[in-house]
């Protein structure tokens, strides 16, 4: 089986380093969103377990289909619109609205619109997106230094000796230096760790107006706008070619099918993916789409035990988090930047998409990488029709001058 073949300890520690970037940095906004809507422990556990079922069966199906890393995630901004746009709606009334939004997103992508769009977008404005993304997380690795030096400068300095005589292993060794340093100063908290399985709540849904216009159109929006657009942007920027509507599709279906468990929106990755589609995964680009499927074998975990494993990665000091989430996103930062920069005619409208979406700026409730991408995209229109102008405005001066 060409699965056993491809596997290798470096794709499944950006695996597991991919869930565990994607889950603490995230994860708490998750439960605010269910506790918006009244949700006790237990159905919380199972917005949980269905999201982790349904990241985990997306990123291992879509990456063996089509053997190229393919991670999604949960909608972290859609979460973050519950939180405040979901009063006066009951719990029944929100699963009909995610049922909604699912439905909006299998026609977004089975209809092939989304990726028409995507099509047209140059390589070089979604590189410059993608290395603005993930700047933040690069600059971390040295921010974490100023609480905790001795563990992340630590991390650094392994990850840098092990460059130069083991590459495909120094993510791995800087993440082994980060728990042995973290567990000789008391930063681990594993003591009150206990495995608790999930429990699965179903909600049947309800139709009101109020829940379909307040509630499944935003999460709708704000999904493809700051999810997908960018999740999809990162695929292209990362020389990886699968056809983008199928994905979306897919995801759509599963957030369809778990809706009633508290599955609101899933959704292509971005920043996490990254970590899959780097070469810390593996040199060998055909063979990083194992550290998706490990990804997926880890969200799977985390249904399962939603709560044990929350704990778990709640046990990890924050420092440590910044560090190799960093650090594993060194390769594809320097990649993103080189693509974006490298063509001249593209230089211009490539760096103002990266400007922008590091700016971190948010507008009607859309992230940054949207808007980077729609500056770029206007800068590169604006620019070729300046080069245009005056490209016809000297070919009429050599033709008077003859």
């Amino acid at each position: 089986m060409s699965l056993l073949r491809d596997v290798s300890l470096s794709a499944v520690v950006a695996g597991f380093v991919t869930v565990l970037v994607g889950f603490t940095s995230s994860a708490v906004i998750v439960f605010q969103a269910a506790q918006a809507l009244g949700a006790d422990a237990v159905t919380i556990g199972s917005w949980m377990a269905a999201l982790g079922l349904g990241m985990g069966l997306t990123c291992i199906g879509l990456s063996l289909r089509y053997r190229v890393p393919v991670v999604t995630a949960w909608s972290t901004p859609g979460a973050a619109m519950l939180i405040t746009g979901v009063s006066g709606v009951s719990m029944p009334e929100a699963i009909g609205a995610f049922m909604v939004c699912a439905l909006l997103i299998m026609l977004a992508g089975f209809s092939g619109w989304f990726e028409r769009v995507m099509n047209r977008i140059p390589i070089s404005i979604a590189a410059g997106m993608l290395a603005g993304v993930l700047l933040r997380f690069g600059l971390d690795v040295f921010a974490a230094m100023n609480a905790q030096f001795a563990l992340a400068f630590t991390m650094f300095a392994v990850y840098l000796l092990a460059r130069r005589g083991w590459p495909r292993y120094a993510v791995i060794a800087a993440l082994l230096a980060g728990l042995v340093v973290a567990g000789t100063r008391g930063l681990l908290h594993v003591g009150e760790l206990r495995l608790a399985l999930a429990t699965p709540v179903f909600t049947a849904p309800q139709f009101s107006a109020a829940a379909l216009v307040g509630v499944a159109l935003p999460l709708f929006v704000v999904t493809m706008a700051s999810q997908n657009v960018p999740g999809a942007a990162v695929i292209r920027a990362s020389g990886y070619s699968v056809p983008i509507s199928p994905l979306i599709g897919w995801t759509g279906l599963a957030s369809f099918v778990l809706a009633p468990f508290g599955a609101y929106a899933l959704n292509l990755a971005a920043i996490t993916a990254a970590i899959c589609m780097g070469r810390e995964a593996h040199e060998d680009p055909a063979r990083r789409y194992v550290a998706s499927v490990a990804a997926g074998v880890f969200y799977l975990l985390i249904g399962l035990f939603g709560a044990t494993v929350a704990a778990l990665f709640a046990a990890f000091p924050r420092e440590l988090i910044m560090a190799i989430a960093g650090i594993a996103l060194f390769g594809a930062i320097g990649g993103g930047l080189a693509q974006a920069l490298s063509d001249e005619t593209q230089r211009e409208p490539a760096l103002i998409t990266f400007l922008i979406t590091a700016s971190g700026v948010s507008l009607a409730g859309i992230g940054a990488p949207f808007w980077g991408l729609l500056g770029g995209v206007l800068a590169l229109l604006l620019l070729a029709g300046g080069r245009r102008a005056q490209s016809r405005s000297s070919s009429g001066s050599r033709s008077g001058a003859r």
